[in-house]
């Protein structure tokens, strides 16, 4: 089964991120294809490679990361919500005149049509949060 999952809750807030991750990790496990995760509202702040939990805690970017690197899951980052937010890759960066990105590694920024394509290519779409 492809199964499309949508977060748009920010991490250690609330569990969305953590309950999602939890989810894809299960669902490849068990032979399911995750093709993309769509990161949308707070779920954007997910992707940003500046955050730095303690050490004794977990570090949700850094998983969704490996996550990707492990398994080629396309993790989407509303670029509308991102900006919103100040979560800007190289090109969107360099295009705001800002001086610096903070888009982690195995993120992208994209719009909406991802949303809606992956709805329309999966089985099932997952939502985590509001």
């Amino acid at each position: 089964m492809k199964i499309g999952v949508l977060v748009s809750e920010g991490p250690y807030t609330h569990e969305a991120a953590d309950s999602a991750y939890k989810f894809v990790t299960a669902a490849l496990a068990a032979g399911h294809e995750v093709p993309r995760v769509f990161f949308y509202h707070d779920g954007v702040n997910v992707a940003t490679r500046l955050s730095v939990p303690p050490q004794d805690e977990r570090h949700i970017q850094r998983n969704w990361t490996t996550l990707a690197k492990e398994h080629g899951v396309d993790l989407v980052v509303c670029i509308a919500a991102a900006q919103r937010r100040g979560i800007l890759d190289e090109n969107e960066a360099k295009r705001q005149g800002k001086d610096t990105d903070n888009l982690a590694e195995g993120f992208r920024i994209s719009g909406l049509g991802q949303l809606i394509e992956m709805a329309i290519q999966t089985d099932r779409l997952v939502t985590f949060g509001d």
